[in-house]
């Protein structure tokens, strides 16, 4: 029985998967979804982890067990990153979480639209600024990579603009959104054919099916 006090967080989903974006696309990660957001991005795809009250809250100890769980079965072992997401994980206080992770031996690696600062030692950050929204400026500091949803052509004049505030050692992807990935990627290969600091990332994950 969980004890008065101990730390809990509202989660929607655990699940082993592939990485599809970014730097670690196709590493394979166990994710942690949680619950509550309130960025409100128009094309996100998972609108149902927006309201954290839905969801069952999980102790530290019941998310490492269950990440624990999901990345069991291989005959090499288990995979060795875990993918804090959501909904918008910063809300949260995630030292616990990410010092329980990590104290079993896992990778934390956390996917932020960057709105409250970052609470916990992560190994990996990607921010995903939106337009709507304002980032904390601390995370612009402890960003490891930008990744920029481009659903219009003047998102890029944005990814410009946070890709500025980033660190020099930051990686910079720009992302087609999934809706209308057939009509933007042409600009976005005419893009990083011009500003060659930035990357391409794709949602491989959604090519291959997987969650």
């Amino acid at each position: 029985m969980r004890s008065r006090g101990e730390v809990s967080y509202p989660v929607m989903e655990i699940f082993l998967s592939v990485q599809g974006e970014g730097l670690w696309t196709g590493h394979p990660a166990v994710f942690v979804r949680l619950a509550g957001c309130d960025v409100g991005c128009p094309w996100c795809d998972t609108k149902d982890s927006w309201v954290a009250d839905r969801y069952p809250r999980y102790s530290v100890g019941e998310i490492v067990s269950a990440v624990e769980e999901r990345a069991r079965g291989g005959a090499n072992g288990r995979v060795g990153i875990v993918v804090v997401t959501g909904g918008e994980p910063t809300q949260y206080d995630l030292s616990p979480l990410v010092e329980a992770l990590k104290g079993s031996g896992w990778r934390v690696h956390l996917e932020t639209a960057g709105v409250f600062p970052v609470r916990g030692s992560f190994d990996w950050v990607t921010l995903s600024p939106k337009p709507w929204s304002e980032v904390h400026p601390s995370v612009y500091e402890c960003a490891d990579e930008l990744k920029v949803v481009v659903a219009v052509r003047r998102d890029l004049a944005f990814a410009l603009r946070e890709g500025a505030r980033v660190s020099a050692s930051c990686l910079k992807f720009v992302q087609p959104e999934w809706r209308v990935r057939h009509r933007v990627l042409p600009y976005l290969v005419a893009f990083v054919r011009s500003h060659p600091e930035w990357l391409l990332s794709l949602q491989t994950h959604k090519y291959l099916g997987l969650p």
